[in-house]
C-alpha cells in the first residue's frame, strides 16, 4: 500500500492493535488519508477520507461543481463553520459537529452548496461510503444537520448510525457508525463496535492521542477486524479532537470510475451514463446561481 506501513502484528495483545498508519498526502489546504483505489479497499464501505483546512469565503480556494454516482458523502466540520444553501433543504450553518448527508445513488452533480460561514476558516473531514447494490441505484437524498441537531452519547457526537443509545437523523444505510469526538486533555474514552462491525479505524485532526492507541493530528490508522473495544486516551497537554467509524464489511468488489464507487461493472456504466446526461442538462441550464451566490445540487 503506497499511502500506509504495514505494522508487525504482536503474539499477544491485549488491545485492539492497528495494522495500519498513514498521513496520506497533502495539496494544498486538503490531505488525502484514503481513497478507493488504495486503503478504501480494506475498510470498505469506508473508501475515501479527506482532512481539510478551507477559507471558503475566497473564491478560488471552494470546492468545483463535481459529479458523483453509487456512493455517500459526508462532510463534518471540526472547527470554525460552514454556510449550506440549497432550495430542497434551506439554509443555515454547521458547526463543530454538524454534518452534510449526500446520498448521490444514480448520479448528482454538487459542490458549491457550502460556502464560507462565520468564521475566517472551516476544517472538517470528508468520507465517502460505498452503498450497497439497492441504494447504489436509487434516488438522490441530501440533508444538513445543524450542530445543535446532532445527538451526543458521552462525548461523541453521532454522525452516523446509531451508539448509546442514540440515533443519527442522518438517513444512512444500517450497519455504519460514524462518530466524533472531542476528548479533554488527560481523558480517557472507550469505543465499544456496536454487534456485526469489526471494521475500525479512526483519524485524528487536533491533538494527540496516547497510552494504548497512539495517534497523531494528521494521521489515520486502520484497526484488526474484531468486536473487541479501542481505549482512546487524550493527551496531557491539550484536547483530542478526532472521527472514528465501524461498519459491517462491504461484500463486493470496487468498480470505480473518476467520481463514482459501484458493486459491479454494469451497476458502474449506468451511474457513469447517468452522470454524462445530467452533465448535458447542466450546461443547457446555465447560469443556476441563487440571490446568495450559491449554486445548489444538481439531480435531474
Amino acid at each position: 500500500m503506497s499511502l500506509a506501513s504495514e505494522l508487525p502484528v504482536p503474539s499477544a495483545a491485549t488491545e485492539r492493535r492497528i495494522t495500519c498508519r498513514t498521513r496520506g498526502f497533502t495539496h494544498g489546504p486538503v490531505t488525502r488519508l484514503m481513497s478507493p483505489s488504495d486503503l478504501g479497499h480494506v475498510v470498505k464501505p469506508f473508501v475515501f477520507l479527506d482532512l481539510f483546512d478551507l477559507d471558503l469565503h475566497n473564491p478560488r480556494a471552494g470546492f468545483t461543481i463535481h459529479p458523483h454516482s453509487g456512493l455517500a458523502t459526508i462532510t463534518v466540520i471540526v472547527a470554525g463553520d460552514l454556510r449550506f444553501d440549497d432550495p430542497a433543504d434551506g439554509t443555515g450553518h454547521i458547526g463543530f459537529g454538524g454534518f452534510e448527508w449526500m446520498r448521490a445513488g444514480k448520479g448528482v452533480w454538487h459542490g458549491k452548496e457550502l460556502s464560507g460561514g462565520t468564521s475566517p476558516r472551516a476544517t472538517g473531514f470528508q468520507l465517502w461510503i460505498a452503498l450497497p447494490p439497492e441504494l447504489e441505484l436509487g434516488t438522490v437524498d441530501s440533508q444538513y444537520v445543524e450542530a445543535q441537531h446532532v445527538p451526543t452519547a458521552g462525548p461523541a457526537h453521532v454522525i452516523l448510525g446509531r451508539y448509546g443509545g442514540v440515533r443519527s437523523p442522518a438517513r444512512s444505510p444500517d450497519g455504519v457508525t460514524y462518530l466524533l469526538l472531542r476528548l479533554p486533555a488527560g481523558t480517557t474514552w472507550a469505543f465499544l463496535p456496536p454487534e456485526g462491525q469489526p471494521v475500525a479505524w479512526l483519524a485524528v485532526a487536533k491533538g494527540q492521542l496516547v497510552g494504548a492507541t497512539p495517534v497523531g493530528a494528521g494521521e489515520m490508522v486502520i484497526f484488526h477486524p474484531s468486536q473487541q473495544a479501542i481505549t482512546l486516551e487524550a493527551s496531557a497537554g491539550s484536547e483530542a479532537i478526532f472521527v472514528i467509524g465501524s461498519a459491517a464489511p462491504h461484500p463486493h468488489e470496487l468498480h470505480l470510475g473518476n467520481y463514482s464507487v459501484h458493486t459491479s461493472v454494469e451497476s458502474l456504466a449506468l451511474g457513469e451514463d447517468n452522470i454524462e446526461r445530467l452533465r448535458q442538462l447542466l450546461v443547457a441550464a446555465g447560469d443556476r446561481r441563487n440571490a446568495s451566490g450559491t449554486t445548489p445540487v444538481f439531480r435531474g
